[in-house]
């Protein structure tokens, strides 16, 4: 961006007030995304529907938020920034409004598939004002609010989630966004104005990229489908699995080569060539798996084998949410100013792959305030992660690539977060059944732990006064529940083991950062 462009922009508020505004709403829907998890049970049976046919919530959204992220900047363009924002701000909020108001589950999963359209260009325009409202030097105190905002949602989103179920409603868990999103939509109206270069940049209806948009909206939509349902379906078991992803590989190819080749495609990837961006948008997948896998995986193993509630197995994630609004603002104070940036992304990568070590050694016996402890470590790595990465992926990147530049890095983050969980869970399922395999396997005569821990059993259920003839059924039934509980303990710890591999690996991509950009040690 030129000195020149600067000089003749002036915002009309201070760069923090337009920061926290602009942030409300991609706060909202990052929050929205998370919270609704751990709704489900209880959509399925207000619905009266299975649990599987309720997660479509979620696949809708998801589908419909991966296919408008990577046009959002031509949509920009077309309608003017702030307008595009105020629309997507406004027909957020309606759709949560009408979520919480569906009568049926076809009601809303319509309704959460228009509310991920529109939610789809939050997080880019938001990065595109960001990008205009700070100085290259000065941007890491805009993407370090960012970045807290983009963690602590879906850090504090699943106690929330509890909280509303058990309390109130499931309902509330959209009907909440109803108040953040007409302050949100009111503070942008009065507080926020395009930049002379943005209102110049303008596209015609006319000139839309058809084939463009189909070949991204086909290939995101179906493998978003896959990685949603692979698991449900058996992945390449089924038949459906089978074509759609030889649907998604093929037009996500076709999609590549002709963004690469259009005159004037819907999106550009010339944003790619950029070495700094390049490299940024590999760590901001690696990111997004880490993160939204991590977020999901501990409230999971919470829920599903220690037996906790919604609310609390939430609250496990406080701790992680309390230090991370310490550490991001101090490394963007303290830690950035004085280190060269690539190797303090680096070091946040080390950190998650120590603290997935660490979490590896999961027991089955552990206790609320250790598993709360490895949640709490994982959140010292991204704390080191968000606004280095940011403040790098863009140090070099030219101005006219810039809204480009946002909507991808903002697809590869949600990509990297949905192959993330889809893959980690998937391994969850599989290691599960590996585990209990080998572990029935030795549950014989011939182990002596065996019949004396299953001996140790029935003494207890006579104790308790079980009758004669079930003692050693209902010690059976107890055997069987400790073997699935200790096979998911080990599941969980090999894909924490993985992470920790994945984690690693990226180490070493900190070092292709350019150096000394942006006025900064890089």
């Amino acid at each position: 961006m030129s000195g020149g462009h600067r000089a003749a922009f002036h915002p009309r508020g201070p760069a923090w007030l337009i920061t926290v505004v602009v942030t409300m709403a991609p706060f909202m829907e990052i929050l929205d995304s998370t919270i609704v998890n751990v709704g489900l049970p209880h959509i399925a049976g207000n619905m009266s529907v299975s649990y599987d046919d309720a997660t479509w919530t979620i696949t809708s959204y998801l589908v419909a938020n991966g296919i408008v992220v990577p046009v959002s900047g031509w949509l920009g363009r077309l309608f003017g920034r702030k307008r595009y924002f105020l629309i997507c701000i406004a027909a957020f909020t309606v759709m949560s409004f009408l979520c919480g108001i569906a009568t049926s589950l076809d009601q809303l999963v319509l309704f959460r598939l228009l509310q991920g359209l529109f939610g789809g260009g939050l997080q880019p325009s938001q990065q595109s004002i960001i990008l205009d409202t700070y100085e290259p030097a000065q941007r890491s105190k805009g993407f370090s609010f960012v970045a807290g905002a983009v963690i602590f949602a879906p850090i504090v989103g699943p106690a929330l989630g509890g909280w509303i179920t058990d309390s109130y409603s499931w309902r509330w868990m959209f009907l909440i966004n109803v108040p953040i999103g007409l302050f949100a939509f009111f503070a942008v109206l009065q507080l926020l104005e395009d930049p002379p270069w943005v209102v110049t940049d303008r596209v015609k209806a006319k000139d839309l990229d058809y084939i463009g948009l189909t070949l991204i909206a086909v290939g995101l939509g179906t493998m978003q489908f896959v990685l949603d349902r692979g698991q449900d379906l058996d992945w390449f078991g089924s038949t459906q699995i089978q074509i759609l992803a030889l649907l998604a590989g093929t037009t996500i190819v076709g999609a590549t080569i002709w963004l690469s080749m259009a005159h004037n495609p819907i999106v550009s990837l010339r944003a790619l060539g950029d070495r700094n961006f390049a490299v940024g948008s590999v760590c901001t997948f690696a990111i997004g798996a880490l993160l939204y896998s991590s977020n999901a995986f501990i409230p999971l193993l919470a829920q599903g084998w220690f037996g906790y509630t919604a609310l609390t197995s939430g609250w496990l994630m406080s701790p992680g949410a309390a230090l991370m609004l310490v550490l991001i603002p101090a490394s963007a104070k303290w830690i950035l100013p004085r280190f060269p940036t690539r190797l303090v992304l680096g070091f946040g990568f080390f950190s998650m792959g120590v603290a997935a070590v660490y979490a590896s050694g999961l027991t089955p016996d552990i206790d609320f305030w250790t598993l709360a402890t490895f949640r709490a470590l994982q959140t010292v790595g991204f704390a080191f992660l968000f606004v280095p990465n940011s403040t790098l992926s863009y140090a070099t990147m030219s101005r006219d690539l810039q809204r480009d530049a946002t909507a991808l890095y903002s697809m590869f983050r949600n990509i990297g977060g949905a192959v993330g969980i889809s893959v980690g869970t998937a391994l969850v399922s599989n290691r599960i059944q590996a585990h209990r395999a080998n572990m029935v396997s030795h549950l014989t005569p011939l182990e002596a732990p065996y019949p004396a821990l299953l001996a140790q059993y029935e003494h207890a259920m006579q104790n308790l006064g079980t009758a004669a003839d079930r003692v050693h059924a209902m010690a059976m039934g107890k055997m069987d529940q400790v073997l699935n509980l200790q096979a998911a303990v080990l599941a969980y710890a090999d894909v924490y083991a993985l992470s920790a591999v994945l984690a690693f690996a990226v180490v070493p991509l900190t070092l292709l950062f350019r150096p000394g950009v942006a006025g900064r040690r890089g």
